[in-house]
């Protein structure tokens, strides 16, 4: 088995006939999705999507794939394939856009018309749009793409199969084998089978839950759930799920109906991504089912159910505001009924649970996947992926999407299933796999780090300032203002001292204030007059002495005035 080693240097150039591979998101940490894959000097990139923040990001919106390694080759970039219209998958694409507005985007109806919204936002109005479906196929350049379907918590999903002189890279995205969809429409294993007849040169699979012994539940299983949990519900119910899980929105909307109640929707993104699915006919909605949110004030509570944003605890979501009693216009009351619909993406679990507690405080039922099967996954479990394995036949692996832990249980089902170990390459963002004479090794590593998006600066925040920022929030800070006499040297005022975030009152440094002094008349007669070294010396001093009495290590800013 291949790893990434920290001592990776640049790739060196792409042997002639190869396949280079680079992934600049989604290998090691779950979001953020992109793969670039190069070939005969030009490029493809399958995915675009964000990640969010978690809590030590603070004040960022989100967190996009690192363009460096490609920026100065986008005419190169032959199209962007999108496999399906989660934002983890799609939500950068604007980003990338601004750098090169016409690159061509590729994927299915449904993931095209969520990412439309998407582009206006950013102004971007000249792109090129390529809808395909499953059994597509399309060429871009040396790049020969066929799309198979595959079913996962949004419809319309696809794998794509790459074929180059190199060989047929098959790229699932992300993906499960339901055989017993909503929508009817189930994972292609017949195609997985014809590629792997033709000989699969290399298989980028979907980690994340690897670790998952077993089948993921059928959707359908929920429905009986979700009917009993309406049976029991004598006042209002408000359901949160993802904005773009059509397919759950369309159970609510069915047990809905059989119970005589109305659905409203509450929040932007669940509005406009519930009217894309109406208007493609990917969400059937009874005639006369769905009413205006601001309509409900006036309707029993026993006739109502609403479907929300906000199933991970999002601060600025419907179903926060909700649980903190300041939305608009819907308030929980003493025996409505919350159901939390989703799975918890790792490190949101402190924001789901105090929305849960919220909400409980308020006198509300709730109800979630801990308790309730009202949730199944989108990704294929470990039975499902050694069913792909012994289909497909792989000739090398890279197991994609997901954090270390998942990846690397994906590799030991490959291996388990008869791929050697030196054919399943398990590389993080940034680092280089190259295909070259059927076989799959890494090659180096690029540049590949976190650029944070902060309200309309993209890139600007850097480690340092989240450093920074986290001090503050938790640390506070301690300003110390002295006047010195430009000639001399001596303090002619202060120190001046004020701390915020500091649980101390100024006052506190009172007995500090003396031997600030002392330090900067030891420094002058040392020679030390340039400000900033004056400045260096009051941090020091301050710093040392807040740590020792106080065991508090804040942001110190010193200021040295010249009179």
């Amino acid at each position: 088995m291949s790893h990434p080693h920290p001592e990776l240097g640049v790739p060196g150039p792409l042997a002639a006939g190869g396949l280079r591979v680079t992934a600049l998101g989604g290998l090691g940490e779950v979001g953020r999705n992109m793969t670039v894959f190069e070939y005969d000097g030009r490029l493809l990139i399958v995915d675009c999507g964000v990640l969010f923040p978690e809590e030590n990001h603070p004040g960022v919106d989100l967190i996009l794939p690192d363009f460096a390694s490609i920026r100065d080759r986008l005419d190169d970039v032959e199209a962007l394939v999108l496999t399906h219209g989660h934002e983890d998958h799609i939500g950068a694409t604007p980003y990338l856009l601004r750098e090169r507005e016409d690159i061509p985007l590729v994927g299915s109806q449904l993931t095209l018309a969520l990412l439309d919204s998407k582009l206006r936002e950013h102004r971007l109005k000249n792109t090129v749009k390529s809808i395909v479906s499953e059994g597509d196929r399309i060429s871009f350049g040396p790049f020969d793409l066929e799309f198979v379907a595959v079913n996962h918590s949004i419809p319309d999903a696809l794998a794509v199969a790459i074929r180059t002189g190199a060989g047929l890279a098959l790229h699932t995205g992300d993906f499960k084998m339901d055989q017993l969809p909503l929508d009817g429409r189930i994972t292609d294993l017949r195609a997985f089978a014809r590629l792997g007849e033709e000989g699969v040169d290399l298989f980028l699979t979907d980690s994340t839950n690897a670790e998952v012994p077993g089948f993921t539940t059928h959707e359908k299983d929920i429905s009986p759930v979700l009917d009993r949990v309406f049976h029991q519900s004598s006042q209002r119910i408000v359901v949160a799920c993802f904005a773009s899980h059509v397919h759950r929105v369309q159970q609510i909307m069915d047990a809905a109906a059989e119970h005589g109640r109305k659905v409203a929707y509450v929040g932007r993104s669940m509005v406009r991504n519930m009217a894309i699915a109406k208007e493609l006919g990917y969400l059937n909605v009874p005639p006369g089912l769905l009413v205006d949110a601001k309509e409900l004030a006036d309707m029993p509570p026993e006739k109502i159910v609403m479907v929300s944003t906000g199933s991970q605890g999002e601060p600025m979501s419907a179903l926060s505001r909700i649980a903190q009693r300041n939305h608009n216009f819907v308030h929980i009351e003493e025996g409505d009924t919350v159901i939390l619909a989703s799975s918890l993406i790792p490190g949101n679990e402190n924001s789901v649970y105090r929305v849960i507690n919220g909400l409980t405080r308020w006198g509300a039922r709730v109800v979630h996947k801990g308790n309730a099967l009202v949730h199944v996954s989108g990704h294929a479990s470990a039975g499902e992926l050694l069913y792909c394995y012994n289909i497909v036949r792989p000739r090398n692996v890279m197991p994609v999407h997901g954090e270390i832990r998942h990846m690397k249980a994906n590799a030991d089902l490959a291996i388990a299933a008869g791929v050697a170990s030196d054919r399943v390459v398990i590389a993080e963002d940034g680092v280089v796999v190259d295909l070259v004479g059927g076989k799959a090794a890494v090659a180096g590593k690029v540049e590949c780090g976190y650029v944070f998006v902060d309200g309309t600066s993209v890139g600007d925040i850097t480690e340092s300032s989240l450093k920074d920022r986290r001090i503050l929030g938790e640390e506070g800070f301690v300003s110390v203002i002295v006047v010195i006499d430009s000639q001399s040297g001596k303090v002619l005022s202060g120190p001046e001292i004020h701390a915020r975030g500091f649980a101390e009152e100024d006052n506190a440094f009172e007995e500090i204030k003396q031997p600030i002094i002392d330090a900067l008349t030891k420094a002058v007669t040392e020679g030390a007059d340039d400000p900033y070294q004056l400045q260096q010396t009051i941090r020091r001093v301050i710093g040392r002495w807040v740590s020792n009495t106080h065991r508090r290590r804040p942001m110190i800013i010193p200021v040295v005035l010249e009179a």
